[in-house]
């Protein structure tokens, strides 16, 4: 008799491996959008000399593609029972160790002067808040990764749950 086709999970995953316990998009600031709108309207200044309407579509054309830029760069974090997930970067969990939140000066200095060249980054200019989430995997030579967030609380509560 044939075996049957229905889908079997794998032995080693449980659902609440795949249960999301924190989730940000890292989303530009409205002073992005607009210095985004004011830079497109270099378009106009550039392309007025041949024609009004030239450059009015190339200040669109050119927002067009800055906001596409955006929002496709924009790096998302994500926290699971079982992994983390900063921009494009992903570990398990189990080789997360201390986590840090720093705001004002302090996270600028975590992002300046203490800065290890070793660290991964996923640091977002509008926004001040950062969290350092220690790697402990042996194998692994960055000693940390620096994320921005808006919500350090919530993520370093995810973290260490």
């Amino acid at each position: 008799m044939p075996e049957s086709s229905a889908a079997v999970p794998a032995p080693n995953s449980t659902p609440s491996d795949t249960t999301v316990t924190y989730h940000e998009k890292l989303w530009p600031n409205f002073w992005i959008w607009l210095v985004s709108a004011g830079l497109s309207g270099a378009g106009i200044l550039v392309f007025a000399p041949i024609s009004i309407t030239a450059g009015i579509i190339a200040a669109v054309v050119l927002f067009v593609i800055i906001s596409v830029l955006l929002v496709v760069s924009t790096p998302a974090i994500t926290v699971t029972s079982s992994t983390l997930r900063v921009g494009r970067a992903s570990i398990e969990r189990r080789f997360v160790g201390a986590v840090s939140a720093f705001r004002g000066k302090e996270a600028t200095a975590e992002r300046g002067t203490r800065l290890n060249g070793l660290a991964f980054m996923c640091i977002r200019g509008w926004i001040d808040p950062v969290v350092r989430i220690e790697i402990t995997d042996p194998s692994d030579r960055t000693p940390y990764w620096l994320a921005s967030t808006r919500r350090p609380d919530e993520l370093l509560a995810a973290l260490n749950s």
